[in-house]
């Protein structure tokens, strides 16, 4: 049989040198690159775990040792072997212990009379595999726990067919007010105005149906003060415990709202001005300029005096004409960009 190439670096913890001797010769056979150590008491096993030096792969672990034995051997073994699978060595006499040991932390046990290179190095193989695929699964939790929490943006789990919350990060919490409690005995009804509750109907029933036509990205959502909030929803499906959950991601639209309602109103009036400049301020500008021409062709406009009057009349009136004109050409630029 082929060897197993990679490295391994084993303790043994055994008090009875003949089993360790079966033991080393087991794992020989399997590992190419084995390195064992070997610890006769639970003293010598301790200072190994200790030893940052010494990062083990997995740890069989005999029963009785001199100083050390059963539930307080493992329960003490286990403690110091953290993120190392141990492995329980038993006799027939302790295997409903061995059983047991399951319970306080050890990742598997072997009765040491059915030991064979085979069912040892499966044993390693599986248990090493597991511990990694349980700090695997760990480690991925904490990510999505912390993309969750650390996320900005407020976001809320919920049931989708109670629409009950079942989870909230700590921007909802800021963002509404409720602490997680009164979360958790909340509905996605309780976020919306009475007079939406059929908007959320149907955008539920649209969004998560085939037809998606009828969603409604925009609405609005109640604080814990009454306070109403204009909010953008970004909806999603995930699993949670093998069940099918609604995730919302929300974004407080509010003062981009305002903004974009003073702008329109900013627009709106603007629009009145320049109406204003075009017809209601030229309209007597006209009669003025019309008065003038009446005045330069009448008797009392011939003097040389008048004459001069009249013309500064009209050369202000027409700047004034002009001014308004330029005006309005930039009022429609704008206009027309909108």
């Amino acid at each position: 049989m082929a060897k197993d190439v990679e490295h391994y670096h084993v303790l043994v913890v055994e008090d009875n040198l003949g089993d360790f001797v079966i033991l080393e010769e087991y794992l020989s056979e399997s590992l190419l690159n084995l390195k064992i150590k070997h610890a006769e008491s639970f003293k010598a096993a301790a200072r190994y775990l200790e030893d940052a030096a010494s990062q083990f792969d997995i740890v069989f672990l005999d029963l009785s040792l001199p100083d050390k034995s059963g539930e307080e051997l493992v329960l003490q073994i286990i403690k110091r072997a953290i993120g190392i699978p141990v492995v329980v060595l038993t006799g027939f006499s302790n295997l409903e212990f061995g059983s047991r040991s399951l319970a306080l932390g050890a990742s598997d046990y072997l009765l040491k009379d059915d030991l064979s290179a085979a069912i040892l190095y499966k044993s390693l193989l599986y248990n090493i595999q597991r511990v990694k695929f349980i700090s695997e699964l760990k480690e991925s939790r904490s990510k999505y726990s912390d993309l969750f929490q650390l996320n900005p943006s407020p976001i809320i789990v919920y049931d989708l067919e109670t629409l009950r919350v079942v989870d909230v990060n700590q921007a909802t919490i800021l963002k509404y007010g409720y602490d997680e409690e009164e979360f958790l005995s909340m509905n996605l009804f309780d976020f919306r105005p009475k007079e939406e509750y059929d908007i959320l109907r149907r955008a539920i029933e649209g969004f998560w149906g085939d037809d998606k036509s009828d969603f409604q990205r925009i609405t609005k959502h109640i604080k814990k003060t009454g306070e109403i909030i204009d909010v953008e929803v970004n909806p999603a499906k995930i699993r949670i415990n093998n069940k099918d959950a609604g995730l919302v991601l929300i974004n407080d639209i509010t003062e981009n709202i305002k903004y974009t309602r003073k702008i329109e109103e900013q627009n709106e009036a603007f629009k009145e001005i320049a109406w204003i400049q075009s017809h209601v301020v030229r309209a007597p500008l006209a009669r003025l300029l019309g008065l003038v021409n009446l005045l330069e062709i009448s008797e009392e406009g011939s003097s040389k005096e008048n004459s001069e009057l009249l013309q500064f009349i009209k050369e202000s009136a027409l700047e004034l004409d002009k001014i308004v004109r330029d005006i309005n050409e930039k009022s429609e630029i704008i206009i027309s960009r909108e």
